[in-house]
């Protein structure tokens, strides 16, 4: 009976296979419509093949069938170009699972570039998500900006000129982002009310920020926590910020290494952190009102060590820098925290282990309190005994598609 039974599966499975297509598109005038019924059409198993060229699109696309992977000839070969887009959405929008996304390229959309939401096991692979002009307040907010999913791999993925995030992963859990290139963009990669990340291999630079982890207040998903960044290289963040006005990154100095915001059980670690003007890491609270009585604005149980850390905070531009300069000898110490400890709505210990240094340490009252005790550097601060998240692991196959 159980031998019977696996022969039945094997056979399901092999029919299943013999069942998958392959959905050719070229470029050409018609290839919105093309595209767009291809990601209709495709059934489970099915790869959407985007052929070489440039493919002038007028409008965004969007895919809702599971297990389809999307696949082009390369990030600088297969381009799909959203420079006529008619509407503000996204470029590409998936809303199922256990999809892939390759080898190709998607340009000056007015909305995000790739965007998934609410998928589970989205893979993004080998992409490039631009915008043309360089940086502009009126460029897409998000380059690959997998939302309110699970199991995401960012792979071999390069993002310019988003004015919001390059890498955005928003509400999700099960998260890497490794190998992946992001400049020009206001922040680098971004890290938000999300839970178990591994952020790896990756560069950030020429952004405003390099890499961000931030919790925010009144979000379906909120606890950020257990954030691993390390083996990145996080280097001349030094583009002027150009977020539009009310974006919560407008708020980023220029020059800054890693930030994290109200976030919980973040480990930084053996990354090179060099040339940043502001700072090479900052640890803050979230300082802007907020009437969420679950939020805790304040970062806690944050690791830093055994990093590669150069010539930071030469010029540092957030508020009260040039009078702390001053104090300092002209440079802003590479780690800087905020120092807050009591909020009413913070029910955890704050405890930090910053390792590397010297520290600055602000010894703030609340969030965003001006300072009315004097900074105190240190050559190192705390000395908890933080455990460090445990490795993200993928589901198989996925967590092999990028090797």
């Amino acid at each position: 009976m159980i031998r019977f039974a696996t022969a039945l599966l094997a056979a399901s499975a092999l029919v299943g296979a013999a069942e998958a297509r392959t959905l050719s598109v070229s470029p050409g005038p018609d290839a919105q419509e093309r595209i767009q019924t291809a990601l209709l059409d495709a059934k489970p198993g099915d790869i959407v093949k985007l052929a070489a060229g440039r493919y002038e699109l007028s409008d965004g696309l969007s895919l809702d069938v599971d297990q389809v992977t999307v696949k082009g000839a390369g990030p600088d070969a297969t381009i799909l170009s959203f420079k006529g887009q008619k509407g503000a959405g996204e470029g590409l929008l998936v809303t199922s699972d256990r999809v892939t996304l390759r080898d190709f390229a998607v340009e000056d959309t007015r909305g995000d570039g790739v965007k998934s939401k609410g998928s589970d096991q989205i893979s993004f692979l080998n992409l490039r998500v631009e915008w043309t002009n360089g940086p502009n307040e009126k460029n897409g907010a998000y380059g690959v900006y997998p939302v309110s999913s699970t199991n995401v791999l960012i792979d071999k993925v390069t993002v310019r000129g988003a004015s919001d995030a390059g890498i955005y992963v928003g509400q999700s859990k099960n998260i890497v982002v490794k190998n992946s290139r992001a400049e020009f963009n206001v922040a680098g990669i971004e890290i938000e009310n999300s839970m178990n990340a591994d952020v790896f291999d990756n560069v950030a630079t020429r952004n405003t920020g390099g890499i961000l982890v931030f919790d925010l207040p009144n979000l379906p998903q909120m606890g950020g926590h257990s954030t691993r960044l390390f083996r990145n290289k996080v280097v001349q963040n030094d583009t002027a910020n150009f977020a539009p006005k009310g974006n919560i990154v407008a708020g980023v100095p220029v020059g800054t290494g890693i930030m994290v915001m109200a976030n919980r059980n973040v480990h930084v670690f053996e990354n090179e952190i060099d040339g940043n003007q502001s700072a090479a890491v900052m640890l803050v609270s979230y300082t802007q009102t907020f009437d969420d009585k679950t939020y805790n604005p304040l970062p806690r149980d944050i690791v830093v060590r055994n990093n590669r850390i150069g010539k930071n905070g030469y010029d540092a531009k957030f508020a009260g820098a040039e009078i702390l300069a001053k104090e300092l000898g002209g440079v802003i110490p590479p780690i800087m925290w905020d120092g807050v400890t009591q909020h009413a709505q913070n029910a955890d210990p704050v405890r930090v282990r910053l390792i590397d240094g010297p520290v600055l340490n602000l010894n703030l009252a609340a969030p965003g309190a001006l300072m009315s005790a004097k900074p105190a550097v240190v050559d190192r601060l705390g000395d908890a005994v933080l455990a460090e998240p445990k490795p993200v692991s993928l589901p198989k196959p996925q967590a092999d598609l990028g090797a």
